[in-house]
């Protein structure tokens, strides 16, 4: 998955008209956010255990495990990364969301 770089990884605070502006009801708006954090957590999660599958084997102990540097430094990049909620804010409001209204 791509992350853009320029979201930034602290919460910014909001204006309520800009969220509700693209569907005219801040819940419904919040809900598409909410959605597509989620899709975009498991995104990640699968992204992250895919590489850190090619670390493990069945004869590793504990001490192998917290000596592997590159594993490490792949569990830090995707700490280091925004949460899904701040993405998903960022591309809801860059337009870069689709939605369909069920209505």
């Amino acid at each position: 998955m791509e992350i853009k770089k320029n979201i930034p990884n602290n919460t910014v605070t909001r204006k309520l008209v800009d969220i509700d502006h693209e569907t005219g009801n801040v819940y419904k708006s919040i809900n598409i956010i909410a959605r597509r954090a989620n899709q975009i957590a498991a995104e990640l999660k699968t992204e992250l255990n895919r590489k850190l599958a090619d670390f493990s084997s069945p004869t590793d102990t504990m001490e192998e495990t917290f000596e592997n540097r590159e594993q490490i430094e792949i569990s830090r990049y995707y700490e280091r990364l925004p949460k899904p909620a701040i993405i998903a804010t960022e591309e809801f409001l860059d337009d870069e969301v689709y939605y369909r209204d069920g209505e």
